[in-house]
Order: structure tokens, then sequence, then C-alpha cells
């Protein structure tokens, strides 16, 4: 039946209708409207419905519910106007109309049908293959699929929304009476191919990974090998998919999936044996528990001889590089018992044995040299000469033993006297100067994360600076063009932040008012406030004033900026910007000033000449300068603890609670400096301190005080205090506090300390970073480190397995000895005490390895004084305790 044009406009009614319909959000209405219009009206409302879409994205902030619902009435009428399927499918997965969970679905589905087979085969693959879309387009994709009779798409995003369909049609929270997803995958025609390909994801699907003890009859593995013993699916392609996706590694979450439908659906031996070289394979890389598996599975191949010599040895390779020393404990007493049965092995597993010499156990060295040992004479003259020079590896621990089981075989020690290895002294690195051109700077400026990165952000308002005084229009125009995103522009934006160079960016742009601006600008924190609020406080002081004054006379250039990459002003630089201040006729903006103040580098061998420079400048901030660098009294810090508190019944009296830090009055900055600035002359509160919100801007802290180390560290405590047991980055501070100029004193000492027992790995070995490069620059003070770690130790703040990981990575680079004068330092007390602290043998362990290394030659460095040494190597037992007391004292002994 056609349709009548609507008077003066050439529309249909139809089309009309249709257009008032998605306008007014009724997509219910919509399917109808659409089954009386041609192709020709159909690509008229089309073009109605492409600018209606675009209007609608500026709906969201004023109308969002109307909004959503004009979205999903413009959802279900695009389907029905493109004719062409791929245009069809972009349209669908447009990311501002893809619905939530498939809501809507039914609807789009209704409009897709009439289009042919064909085409909504080929919608249905374009969407399955786009993971965000087809995960959230589930309904509409399986409908097409079940229509058009196409193959079921396997995709990742696909199998998602199959999952999540699952789940929400479950009871699986409200009881678990029935085995319902059992039977739901039963019926479901698609389960066979989305099994299959759920066990194969990289990433599986949240509903896959639940334990039995969290919902056992909606207990995936537990389904899926119900299926395979019924035949559903194939058994010989999920062992296949199972043990591939194992091989491959990932998280150990994403890994449980598989793990468990394979122990249950337990395959035989036989079926083992047809992949063993998977199975060999997954003991090298994967995570601990899945090469625990595999490690069980082929010691029960081996006791049935299914195992050949070979791979074997090729497992025993891959094991015994792995870190893990219960992998590597089970592997060596696997290797025991198949040469015991097979001695005509030990020519090709005891070279694999031998990888062990090099292990940092030396109680797992001690194994596998007894294990050689034991068949070291089934092997001919090649092969011992092969273990006699793996045996080199072995800690000077076992080189009695050594010898006396290679004889001449076994290389002679050199004579040469042991050399510390420390990394070079680093050296900082020149900034780069500001953008020359304006297409230059909006560039940096664009840049992902410029505002994160101290260096880039330093640059690019430097540059932002001094673009605008010379042409602010031209800059203006280019930001404006540049910059299409609107959220920043709103002042309610920069409420809690100034989120870095946007706060400029608006002020350049004339978005913020000037009495709002000054009223940030003069903020002072409160004399409780948390250190890291005071140092953000110093970069938003400087924020809000470039935001006041960008693009007048008043701010030429910064004085701040950074000549080198720690955050240093070459006094000297410093000098000459002050110089073309006065001839400018311009003042200083005071937190610029007194930022650069606190940036100069202070103890080059420019500083004399800087200084007598600067007071010869004839004008206020020359002479401020002048006295700066002739100061004797820098700011400064000190740091105390109070008595651990006995009534544990109250909150923990952890070490935040107990620290105390004050730093020194300094009368130059609480009468000079700007408010923000004040409180590093002392006008906080010295009590324990702590902060119940978001640590955020870290990278910041070190380049605002590079010439003060020790205040900088002191500042920089109590979040390394509250943070180190759990958070990872809380130690992104300590490489620019080792690189940075200044006293060294507790304060860098007790972050050090803290750092090496961090929680977090990669906290840990930022903390051995900071470590070496403090020796390496000669500026370390190993005693007073280990006896901060002593105390924190013994009261249980650090935990020594973590100590131990840090220290024997630190160790690991050549630097024997530093890691010693820590560590010598450390133990006086924790061994002096009666009972030593849980998990003090693995520093021991650490410990005994530094002195055998370092004092091989008789020249140990800073040998201490242990008077509990004795009582613990005199314990009874095989403790790693005793065992490595006893080691230690022999090395010493040495």
């Amino acid at each position: 039946m056609g349709t009548t044009k609507a008077e003066g406009n050439g529309q249909s009614v139809g089309v009309e209708k249709l257009i008032e319909a998605v306008r007014g959000g009724r997509a219910d209405e919509v399917p109808a409207l659409l089954e009386g219009l041609g192709a020709a009206e159909r690509r008229t409302v089309l073009v109605a419905l492409k600018s209606l879409r675009t209007e609608v994205r500026g709906w969201e902030q004023k109308r969002p519910r109307e909004a959503a619902e004009v979205r999903r009435a413009l959802y279900v009428a695009g389907a029905g106007c493109h004719p062409g399927a791929s245009a069809a499918a972009t349209w669908l997965g447009g990311r501002d109309l893809v619905p939530w969970r498939s809501e809507g679905s039914d609807l789009a589905l209704r409009v897709c049908v009439g289009q042919g087979p064909e085409w909504m085969a080929e919608v249905a693959g374009r969407l399955a293959a786009r993971p965000s879309v087809a995960e959230h387009s589930y309904e509409l994709i399986r409908g097409l699929v079940e229509r058009s009779g196409c193959a079921v798409p396997a995709t990742d995003g696909y199998v998602l929304g199959w999952a999540w369909e699952f789940r929400a049609g479950s009871r699986w929270w409200r009881s678990f009476e029935g085995p319902e997803l059992l039977e739901r995958l039963r019926e479901d025609a698609q389960t066979p191919v989305l099994a299959l390909h759920a066990l194969s994801m990289a990433e599986s699907p949240d509903a896959l990974t639940w334990t039995v003890t969290e919902a056992p009859h909606a207990h995936w593995p537990t389904a899926v090998a119900a299926l395979v013993g019924e035949g559903l699916l194939d058994r010989a392609e999920v062992l296949d998919t199972a043990l591939s996706r194992l091989l491959r590694g990932g998280r150990p979450r994403d890994l449980r999936f598989p793990l468990e439908t394979l122990r249950l659906v337990e395959p035989t031996s036989a079926e083992f044996r047809e992949r063993i070289p998977d199975l060999v394979g997954m003991t090298a890389d994967t995570p601990s528990p899945i090469a625990g598996y595999a490690q069980e599975v082929l010691a029960e191949l081996a006791e049935e001889g299914a195992l050949s010599t070979a791979m074997l040895a090729e497992m025993t390779s891959a094991v015994l590089f792995r870190t893990e020393k219960k992998l590597v404990r089970a592997q060596l007493t696997l290797v025991g018992k198949v040469l015991a049965r097979e001695p005509g092995a030990a020519a090709e597993l005891l070279p694999a044995v031998a990888e062990v010499f090099g292990n940092e156990d030396t109680d797992l060295q001690g194994r596998a040299l007894k294990l050689v040992g034991r068949h070291l004479s089934a092997v001919d003259d090649s092969v011992r000469r092969e273990l006699a020079a793996q045996a080199g590896l072995l800690s000077p621990a076992h080189r009695q033993t050594a010898v006396a089981l290679f004889g001449e075989d076994l290389e002679e020690e050199t004579g040469f006297p042991y050399e510390e290895i420390l990394p070079p002294v680093p050296e900082a690195q020149p900034v780069a100067p500001p953008a020359s051109t304006v297409e230059e700077l909006v560039e940096d400026l664009l840049a992902k994360g410029v505002s994160d990165d101290p260096v880039r952000f330093e640059r690019a308002l430097d540059g932002l600076v001094r673009h605008a005084h010379r042409d602010r229009e031209a800059l203006t125009r280019a930001v404006r063009e540049a910059f299409t995103t609107k959220s920043w522009q709103e002042p309610y934006h920069f409420t809690y932040d100034s989120h870095g160079v946007h706060a400029v960016l608006a002020g350049l742009l004339g978005l913020l008012d000037p009495a709002w601006i000054e009223d940030r600008r003069a903020r002072e924190p409160e004399s409780a406030a948390c250190f890291h609020e005071a140092l953000t406080g110093i970069r938003d002081a400087r924020l809000w004033e470039a935001t006041a004054l960008i693009g007048t006379d008043a701010l030429p250039l910064l004085l701040a900026s950074p000549t080198v990459s720690t955050g240093g002003i070459d006094p000297l630089v410093l000098v000459e910007r002050l110089r073309a201040y006065r001839d400018a006729g311009v003042e200083p903006a005071p937190a610029d000033l007194a930022q650069a103040l606190l940036r100069v580098l202070r103890t080059g061998p420019d500083a004399g000449r800087a200084e007598r420079d600067a007071s010869a400048l004839g004008t206020a901030a020359g002479q401020r300068l002048g006295a700066w660098l002739r100061a004797d009294e820098p700011p400064a810090a000190t740091v105390r603890f109070l008595e651990r508190q006995e009534d544990r019944s109250l909150e923990r009296w952890s070490v935040v609670q107990r620290m105390v830090v004050e730093l020194a009055d300094r009368a130059v900055v609480r009468e000079e400096f700007p408010p923000a600035f004040r409180w590093l002359g002392g006008t906080l509160e010295t009590a324990p301190r702590r902060c119940y919100h978001w640590v955020s801007g870290g990278e910041h802290w070190a380049p605002m005080l590079p010439a003060d180390r020790e205040v900088l560290a002191a500042c920089f405590l109590p979040s390394l205090a509250r943070s180190f047991d759990s958070s990872r980055e809380a130690t992104d501070p300590l490489i620019g506090i080792a690189e940075a100029e200044g006293r060294v004193g507790r304060a860098v000492a007790v972050a050090l300390a803290l750092a090496l027992g961090s929680g977090d790995a990669d906290d840990r070995l930022r903390a051995v970073d900071a470590l070496l490069v403090l020796a390496s620059r000669g500026d370390l003070d190993a005693r007073q480190v280990g006896e901060e770690l002593e105390w924190l130790v013994a009261e249980g703040s650090v935990k020594p397995n973590r100590l131990a990981d840090a220290a024997r990575t630190a160790a690991a680079t050549g630097a024997y000895a530093t890691v010693w004068a820590v560590l010598g330092a450390a133990l006086p007390g924790l061994l002096s005490d009666g009972k030593p602290v849980r998990g003090l043998g693995e520093v021991l362990a650490v410990a005994a390895d530094c002195v055998e290394r370092c004092g091989a030659q008789g020249e140990l460095p800073g040998l201490p004084e242990l008077p509990g040494l004795d009582g613990v190597a005199s314990g009874k037992g095989s403790s790693q305790l005793v065992v490595q007391a006893k080691r230690l004292r022999d090395a010493l002994c040495r």
C-alpha cells in the first residue's frame, strides 16, 4: 500500500511518523512504522536519523534519560533503514548506540528479519568480530545466526555475551537446587562450539572462573566435564584445547577454567602419553599451579616408564630453571628416583641437574650436588668435565665438597681480589628547550600523559607561558581548534584538582573567574595537612599563578623551569632568567620565584659565581637568589618514632602512627615565600600524621626539592609507611630522592629500609635501584639503613622474606659488599634476642652468600660483631635458620 505525501514538504506521512516516533524515543513503535516504507523512503529517514544522532550526543549532560530513549529508537530504526549489511553493522555497532546487555535487541531483530539470510549472516559476522559490541549485542547476533542458518560465530565477544546470558538467566544467587547450568548447556545447540572457544580464551569470562565453593551448581568445569562424559562435547577436542590454553600461560584467574576442566575430565594415562610435549612445555613458563600440575602428571608417567629420558631431561632443564623451590625440590626427587632405576640415564640427566649449581638457594645447590655425586661414576670423562665446569657456579660453602668430588677436573679458584660492581653514577640529563612554534607546542600539550611526566610537564608549561606572552591571540586560536573535549572547559572541573596544564589552558581561554583563581592561588596548607597535600599544593599554587598571569606582561617566561631531568636548575641559568626579568622591568611572580629557589643547585661548581652575579643584578629577586645560595641553613627535616603502644585492643599502632616528622624552623621561608610554600619553614604540626585519601601526583614530588634530598624523603615517608604493605607504585619517588642533591640522613635511611620491605615486587626493585644509585654516588650510609632495618624487622613492620628478596636482588648485580654492609648492621640486634624473628633464615642466607663472595680474599668490609650468631648456629635441627647461621659463622671465620 502506498503512503500519502504530507502537504508542503514532500515527505510521506509514514516517514514523518517514523521520525516523530524516533525523536520521541518510542522505540516500540518503530518496527510497525518501518513496515510500510519503501527503499526510497527509508533512505530519506536515514538522513534524518544521522542528523538526530549527532544532535543527541549533546544531550548527555542536561537530558540523559531522554537521550537514552532516543538512542534506543535510533538503534532500531537505523537497523531497518540501511540496505547494505556493512553499513547496517556499522550502525548497530556504534559505541553511542550499542545497548547494555542486549536491551532492545528484540526490536532490532524484528526489523532485520526481512532483509534475507545472506544479509543477516554478514551483519552477525561483522558484529561478532568486534569484542565489546558482540558482548552487548549477543541476543541480536544469536537471533540473526539462528534465522540465517549461518555458522555459530566463535569469537571472544560473542562467548562473553553467551556466558553472561547463562548467568543472568540462572538462579545461582537464589538457591543451589537443581543442576540448572548443565541442563541449559545440554539444551543449547551452540554449546559444542562456544564451550570449546571459551576454553581457549585468553581472558576467561567471569562466570567461568567461579570456584565450586562459590556456586556449586553454576560451576562450568563440572558442567563441561559432564557433557564430555555424555559425548555432547568431543573428548579429544576438549583435552587438546584445554592443554593448549594452559601452555600459553597467563593470569592464574584466566587459567582456572581450563585447568579445572582438565582435572575433572580425568584424562587417562594413554591420553596423556599422546600429549607429553605439551605437558613438558607447561613446566617451563606457566604459572606455578599449572607447572605443578604438569609436573605431577609427568612424574606419574615417568614411574610407569612412559617418559623417555630425552623428554625427562628437557623437562628437568625447564623446571630447574624456575625460581619456585617446591618445584625444584620435587624435580630433583623425581630425577633421583629415575636414576636409581635407570643408572644409564645419568649422562643425559646429570647435566640438567647441574643447572641448580647456579641457583640462589644454597640448600638446593647442596641437594643437586649430592645427587650428582651419587651417580657421577656412571658418566664418562667428557660429562664429568662438563659437570665440573658447572660446579664453578656453586656457592663457596659447597667448594670443599665439590673439590672432593671432582678433584683436578674442578677449576682452581683465581687469586684475583674481590671487586664490587656498582652501576655507573647517573648523570642528570639536560632538559630540551620549550617548543619553538605554536604548532609544536600544541602537539606537546595534546600528547598523552603530558601532565604525568615531570620533564614533559615543565617543558610544556614553560612553552605555554612563553608563546602566550608573544602572541596570546594566536595561541588561543590554536588551542580552541586543537582541544575539542569540553569537559575541562567548565569551572566545576577544577573544584578539587588543577588537572595539570588544563588549568592554565582554561585561564588562557578566559573560562575562569579571576577572583576564584586568586582564592586558590593564595591558599596555604592547614597546619594538620599531610605532606603530600602540601607538596601538591606547591604545584597547584604555581599552576594557579600561571593561570592568572598567562598572556600578560607579568609572566614572560618561567623562572622555575628545570634545566636538568632531576628538576634542578643551573644557578647561572637562573641568574640569566632574572636578568631578562630585570631588563623587561618585570617583577617575578612569587610562586614561580619560590619554586626556582627550591630547585636551584646550591652545591655545584658554579654556585659561587652565580651568587656574585645574582647579587650584582641590583634587583630584589637577585638579592634573594644570592642570599639563598649563601645560606648555610637550607630547609631541613628530622624523623623520630614514638614508643610502640602496649594496649593492642586499640587501633593497630603501626609505623606511620608512631612516625613524627619535624621540619626545621626557617624564618626566610616562613616570611619571604608565598603561602603554599611556608610549611617548608616549619609551620606544619609535628604530631603523627595519617592521610585518608588517595595519594596522587607523586611523580612531581622529587623535582620540587631536587637540592634537599633529606626534606624530600621526610615528606615522602608517611605515604610510604602507610602504603608499603599493600599499594603498588608506593616507592615511585625513591629514584628521584637517590638522584637528588643535599644531605643524607635518617629520613633517607628509613625510606630505603621501608621500601626494601615493600609488599610489591616492583616497589622492592625500585628500592634496590635507589640503594645502588646512592652507593655508586658514595652517598649511602649502609650502617644507618641497617640499623633502621634492625628495629623494623624486629617489630614486624618489615617482613624478613621481603627484605631477603630485595637484598638477594641487589647482591646479584655484583654489589655483595654493599649488601653485606647493610645486613651486617641489621643482624646484631636480630640475633642477640633469645628468639629470632620468623623467616630470619632467608636473610642469613643472603648475608652468608655476600660474605662468602666478597670476603673470600680476606677483604670483607665492615665486619661487625655478631654476638648472637654462635648461639643460633649451635642450635639443634636442620631448620633454615640454624643451617644458614652455621654457614654465615663459617664464612666469617674463613
